[in-house]
């Protein structure tokens, strides 16, 4: 059955593109949100750039993951995080960018019917919130936000789920979370940008749906056999940390969509905030009597890099280290009380990328101030005496952490009911790189 499933979609994927000219109208039925290229050589070299850069934070993930899971585990865990940029690209093609970005239905879902297969998506016009930079150029800008997203789920069920299944799910996931949640909080109709969240990079839309979604997957599929296995190689941590903080600066200094002022105070906060971490990370665990260790050091880098996501253009340098500090100690806390006994979430997803996510939201209603983006306008943050910003910051958290966390849940029950979403308990033992792949290191 699974056999005639595939290739009905890759001949029906197949048979579209080659006629999607006459299938398809070309439309520019974003409405107002897209206006006349006016191109800039230096924005648009910037962004082909920062494409790039976010794009190599899927296989920078896959290292990081992979070095922390068991040895027999290592190819699919990095597997994982490829096949997120074959599956999810050629989804964001078909009718991702459309949900996220095409004509508001009631502020909640994009209409991606102009802009199936790209149609629509031109290199001759630009999206209002991007104007000096071809739309064809935002839209794979975006299309890498959308990939990692799923991608980042995948350590909270390492080491015990079907591969099949998982593709499945990130499909689903795409479609059902990831999509409204970026229309809601990046379209200009969306309700979360109507509210007047900010989000920088994806705090919300990236982050804290995928802590919650990795929350609630390691609750579905319950805990592994065996769940303290010595790291594959934390050689690979460390490169995979070092991937991800560099392609980091794509993903937030990118989100600037242009290569001004503002690009550099977020690339000059996200270094910061990164290195604040890994420091209170490590510092922590030596007050707490832990070693300082390699691992230590890079999970809290990485948390100070979620962290700073939705707060990079909106912070000060000195603001952005609080942060990372903060959200270290906050993230390594819910770490060490985590009851693993009961959720076994294997490689801390929810308390790295869901409380980081969370701790960079509202620090952002903290710290936010208009002397460093305009944008950010009389609701400064917390700390300038005004609380509206801090509070639209908190109620836009709440629905969030609920829409993720029970959509997700919903949808590995429904993937469970169409393909069983468990290993075997002996293929579990054999490891995923034989049973899954027929592979090994």
């Amino acid at each position: 059955m699974r056999k005639i499933i595939l290739s009905v979609i890759m001949i029906t994927i197949l048979v579209l593109s080659i006629f999607s000219i006459h299938l398809f109208v070309e439309s520019t039925t974003l409405g107002a949100h897209v206006v006349e290229l006016k191109l800039d050589t230096g924005d648009t070299a910037w962004m082909i750039v920062a494409t790039a850069l976010v794009l190599l934070m899927t296989p920078g993930l896959g290292f990081f993951y992979g070095g922390m899971v068991g040895k027999k585990n290592v190819i699919s865990t990095v597997l994982q995080s490829f096949m997120a940029m074959v599956i999810v690209t050629v989804l964001w093609v078909v009718v991702g960018f459309g949900l996220c970005f095409g004509p508001s239905i009631g502020g909640f879902i994009g209409n991606p019917m102009s802009n199936l297969f790209f149609q629509g998506v031109s290199a001759n016009t630009a999206w209002e919130l991007a104007p000096t930079i071809p739309m064809i150029l935002f839209a794979l800008f975006q299309a890498k936000f959308a990939i990692i997203t799923p991608a980042l789920i995948t350590g909270a069920f390492a080491e015990r789920v079907r591969f099949w299944a998982y593709l499945l799910f990130m499909v689903l996931f795409i479609l059902f979370v990831y999509s409204p949640l970026c229309h809601m909080t990046w379209h200009p109709d969306g309700l979360l940008f109507g509210w007047g969240v900010l989000d920088f990079a994806g705090g919300t839309v990236v982050h804290m749906s995928a802590g919650w979604a990795a929350l609630a997957g390691a609750m579905f599929l319950g805990k592994r056999k065996v769940q303290k296995a010595n790291p594959a190689r934390i050689t690979y941590v460390l490169l995979g940390t070092g991937l991800l903080w560099f392609g980091w600066f794509g993903f937030n200094a990118g989100s600037a969509v242009g290569a001004g002022s503002l690009a550099a105070q977020a690339l000059g906060t996200t270094t910061v905030a990164a290195a604040a971490a890994a420091m209170g990370w490590v510092f922590l665990d030596k007050i707490l009597g832990h070693k300082l260790s390699a691992m230590g050091a890079c999970i809290g880098a990485v948390v100070g890099l979620v962290a700073i996501t939705p707060a990079a253009g909106f912070v000060s340098i000195p603001h952005a280290m609080a942060i990372g500090i903060i959200a270290s100690i906050v993230s390594n806390l819910v770490v060490s009380k985590f009851p693993k006994g009961k959720i076994d979430d294997a490689l801390d997803v929810f308390a790295c990328h869901g409380v980081g996510g969370m701790v960079g939201m509202l620090l952002t209603g903290v710290f936010a101030s208009k002397s460093v983006n305009a944008i950010v306008g009389d609701n400064q943050g917390l700390i300038f005496g005004d609380a509206t910003l801090f509070l639209i910051q908190l109620k836009a958290l709440v629905l969030v952490s609920v829409f993720a966390f029970s959509v997700s849940y919903f949808l590995f029950f429904i993937v469970n009911k169409i393909t069983p979403l468990r290993v075997s308990e002996e293929k579990e033992e054999l490891g995923l790189d034989i049973s899954q792949h027929g592979e090994y290191l």
